[in-house]
Order: structure tokens, then C-alpha cells, then sequence
């Protein structure tokens, strides 16, 4: 009879402690969600570096060299897809270090795709045939039928009008996804308006700029 009253104490004292051991574990977890939360929710724009320099290129020869890479590339890829006659004039710019490169022909709205996507994908290509092996970088610049200047009309008058919406809504507005490029049109074409402002939110591929109202 003693036994078991000696250990009925000890029992109680175990399953006390089970009880208390839990709590200040839960207390622990409780405060560190309210802490992780927030940093994950905050995502701060995050510049575009470039790995290499770019270079402006003076040496006759090696713009030759660079030129003929994305002449005989682009040939190939014209050929694959069946063009046609395809005229391409290539011109490097010494200002700022830029291969642009134009090309006519039948159906070059084949090449341009929906909203110059098959042509920024063929631009980027040919970025990676001429830039292979350099430790320096040369910008390319594809165009066709005028695309690039019309587009960029066509982004800045867009982006007038969604200003002028928001300042009459007082409402955000979010823009469809658009690249790197493009994103920078809209920013530019808003950067001196004195009611709205614009930024980037998402992951690429689907980074947008939303126009919201500015905060005084």
C-alpha cells in the first residue's frame, strides 16, 4: 500500500509536467510567424545588372565579324521557316555600342508575332550567337516594317490614357505583363506626372506596371 501511495506523487508530478512543457513551445511558434510573414510579402524592384560591359566597338574587322554573325544566323533561321526572299541591311551604331539590324519581306508579321514576342525571342537569340565567346557585351537590335517606334507610340499613348483614368477613378490601375523593355516605356512615359506613379510588381514572365496615384 505504501508503494503505491509513493508513486501516485510522482505520476502527478510527470503528467504536470506534460501538461506545462507544451506551453511556452507554442508560445514560441506564435511569435515567430507574425515576424516571417511580412519580410516574405515585401519584394523590392531589383535592377536589371548587366554580367559583361558593353562595348563600343571601333576596329572595322571585328564589326564585320559580329555583323556577318547575325547575318548568317538569321539566314538560317529565315530559311528554316520558309520566308522567302528576305532582305536584311545591318548597321552598327558607334554611339552606343548597338547592332541594329532590319530586314523586309513578305509576311513579316510572321516575325513580329503578338505584341513582338517573336521578334524580342529572335532579337535575344541573336544577342547570344553574336555575344558567344566575348568577354564584353554588343547590344542587338531587331526591327521590322517600323515595329519598335510604333509600339512605343502606341505604349505611351497607353499610358497617358491609364493616367488619366486613374486620376479620374482615383483607382490602380494594373497593366498586362510586358517585358523589361517595354515596362521602361511606360515608366518614362509617366515619370513627369504630377498625379500618378508607376511600378513593377510580379515575377517575370508576368512582371507588370501598375499606374496608382501618388501619395502626398
Amino acid at each position: 500500500h505504501r508503494a503505491e501511495k509513493k508513486d501516485e506523487p510522482a505520476v502527478e508530478v510527470h503528467e504536470a509536467a506534460k501538461e506545462r512543457q507544451p506551453k511556452p513551445v507554442k508560445e514560441r511558434t506564435f511569435k515567430e510567424k507574425p515576424v516571417r510573414e511580412p519580410k516574405e510579402k515585401v519584394q523590392k524592384e531589383r535592377p536589371v545588372k548587366q554580367s559583361r560591359e558593353i562595348e563600343v566597338l571601333s576596329d572595322p574587322e571585328e564589326i564585320k565579324e559580329i555583323e556577318e554573325r547575325a547575318l548568317v544566323f538569321l539566314r538560317e533561321v529565315f530559311s528554316s521557316m520558309e520566308l522567302g526572299e528576305v532582305q536584311i541591311t545591318s548597321k552598327y551604331n558607334t554611339k552606343d555600342g548597338c547592332l541594329e539590324v532590319d530586314f523586309e519581306g513578305q509576311d513579316m508579321g510572321i516575325l513580329i508575332g503578338k505584341r513582338g514576342q517573336t521578334l524580342d525571342s529572335l532579337q535575344y537569340l541573336t544577342s547570344l550567337v553574336v555575344n558567344k565567346g566575348k568577354s564584353t557585351y554588343i547590344r542587338v537590335k531587331l526591327d521590322t516594317e517600323d515595329y519598335r517606334r510604333r509600339r512605343k507610340e502606341t505604349l505611351e499613348n497607353l499610358a497617358r490614357g491609364i493616367a488619366y483614368k486613374v486620376k479620374k477613378t482615383r483607382k490602380p490601375v494594373v497593366l498586362e505583363p510586358m517585358n523589361p523593355y517595354e515596362r521602361r516605356i511606360i515608366h518614362s512615359a509617366l515619370q513627369g506626372n504630377k498625379f500618378v506613379e508607376t511600378v513593377s510588381e510580379g515575377e517575370e514572365p508576368y512582371r507588370h506596371v501598375v499606374v496608382k496615384l501618388k501619395r502626398y
